[in-house]
């Protein structure tokens, strides 16, 4: 029972953390909204996240595919690691990148052409 609550506690704290934004970063509903203006700036070739962006689809692609490197049916923890370490490594870098790309829209709305 303890170990019950003490697990709901930290899901819970984990859930706060990340809808308000954790260390005074962006939260994760402004991260999500900014992925379809980060990619359309991105295809405009105004925000220069080009590659970072193909590598995140590419991850993306890689997670949902049925194909996969390292098939689960054959070598079960092998083929799972595999997916997670991706799907760790695309969760890092959409965090970031979209941190990033809301620092570039902040600094270009405060940009006065003259």
């Amino acid at each position: 029972m303890a170990k019950t609550l003490k697990r709901t506690a930290a899901f819970t704290a984990l859930g706060r953390a990340l809808m308000r934004g954790s260390r005074g970063g962006p939260s994760l509903g402004k991260r999500l909204s900014a992925l379809p203006r980060m990619l359309k700036a991105t295809a405009k070739g105004e925000y220069d996240g080009g590659m970072r962006v193909a590598l995140m689809a590419a991850a993306t692609a890689y997670v949902v595919s049925p194909i996969d490197v390292i098939p689960e049916a054959f070598l079960l923890v092998a083929g799972l690691a595999d997916d997670a370490v991706m799907i760790t490594w695309l969760a890092g870098t959409v965090l970031a990148e979209t941190e990033r790309f809301l620092e570039w829209e902040r600094e270009r709305d405060r940009v006065v052409v003259v």
